[in-house]
């Protein structure tokens, strides 16, 4: 399994989309997600087409938080030039862990791969 940590707390489990195909997938035709989804060498975003709005946390290569946006259905995010990564999640969960930007975020464990 392969966990989200914060200062040592488990988040959620991680799933990583680290094709081009799973990246341009992303989290389209679910329902929901119950933990995060890992988007590496991503600066961008969109929700076009999503069933639901997303929380997502732009990260540089260290994994610090550099900014975090909510996203309705159906927008394209503005682009975060010194990003390498991005966690999306579901619409309030970076409120709901208290993750701010400056946080230092970890992944831990076997990162699984999103199907696609």
């Amino acid at each position: 399994m392969t966990w989200l940590v914060h200062d040592g707390t488990v988040l959620a489990s991680v799933e990583r989309a680290n094709s081009v195909k799973a990246r341009t997938i992303g989290l389209l035709g679910r329902d929901e997600i119950d933990g995060a989804l890992l988007l590496e060498g991503t600066k961008s975003v969109h929700t076009i087409g999503m069933k639901f709005p997303i929380d997502v946390a732009f990260c540089d290569d260290d994994m610090r938080v550099l900014r975090i946006v909510t996203m309705p259905k159906h927008r394209v995010s503005k682009i975060e030039f010194g990003a390498s990564y991005a966690i999306e999640t579901t619409a309030g969960r970076f409120n709901h862990w208290q993750i701010e930007p400056g946080a230092q975020l970890e992944i831990r464990g076997d990162v699984l791969s999103a199907s696609a």
